[in-house]
């Protein structure tokens, strides 16, 4: 019994153990294209440490804000590793989140990391829901200047601005790579588009229905 109880007590250490980005093996590891530079690190090419500058640490497209004129009215400016090199193998991530007047940044999950929002403008109804096990329970909260949500990773999580003026939040995810799946985007939308009999049963709705929604053009806001 003990011998058993050891070793599910291991497993779950090792099953959580690997459930983020790998320890970096060196102070840090500048994400290049050039293959021919170094090694690969957590999926990218590092540059020679010794070649490293101030502006491979540095990143400036937070200064503007974001496009919020389409569909959604938000515009998310992210800051992963694909935009901003200097952050491979350092496990963190940074997201601008911009908000027209009831502009929404829909219901998406990171499959990667979980995400901690902190609104510096505005007033946001923010919530997750959880997982099956949980009962699919919803949890939400509205949100003003200076407060803080953390959203768990893999969960289904959404912000919508709930003000008449424009909002602006931040968003800090434990991955250099958090990854990316809007919901809608991802079921209605993808390509090539899944069966209509899947969609059909999965929703209990009828075909007339999943044709309209896969006939739509949904909208990426990143």
């Amino acid at each position: 019994m003990k011998f058993l109880l050891t070793f599910v007590l291991l497993a779950l250490a090792s099953s959580h153990a690997f459930a983020s980005d790998p320890s970096p093996l060196q102070d840090f590891c500048v994400a290049i294209n050039d293959s021919n530079s170094a090694v690969l690190v957590n999926g990218k090419f590092c540059k020679d440490p010794k070649l490293a500058v101030a502006d491979d640490f540095s990143f400036t497209k937070f200064r503007y804000p974001g496009n919020t004129s389409n569909p959604l009215g938000s515009k998310v400016t992210t800051a992963f590793v694909d935009q901003f090199p200097g952050l491979n193998t350092l496990g963190i991530a940074m997201a601008r989140l911009d908000f027209a007047p009831y502009g929404l940044n829909p219901p998406h999950i990171h499959p990667r990391g979980t995400e901690m929002l902190v609104v510096m403008e505005g007033t946001l109804y923010v919530g997750f829901v959880t997982s099956n096990q949980l009962n699919n329970t919803l949890l939400t909260k509205v949100l003003t200047k200076g407060d803080v949500f953390v959203f768990p990773q893999g969960l289904i999580h959404f912000q919508l601005n709930i003000g008449q003026a424009n909002a602006l939040a931040f968003a800090f995810l434990s991955s250099q790579n958090p990854g990316l799946i809007t919901i809608a985007n991802s079921v209605f939308g993808s390509k090539p588009l899944i069966n209509v009999d899947v969609l059909t049963k999965a929703f209990q709705v009828d075909n007339k229905l999943i044709n309209h929604l896969q006939a739509q053009n949904w909208f990426d806001n990143h």
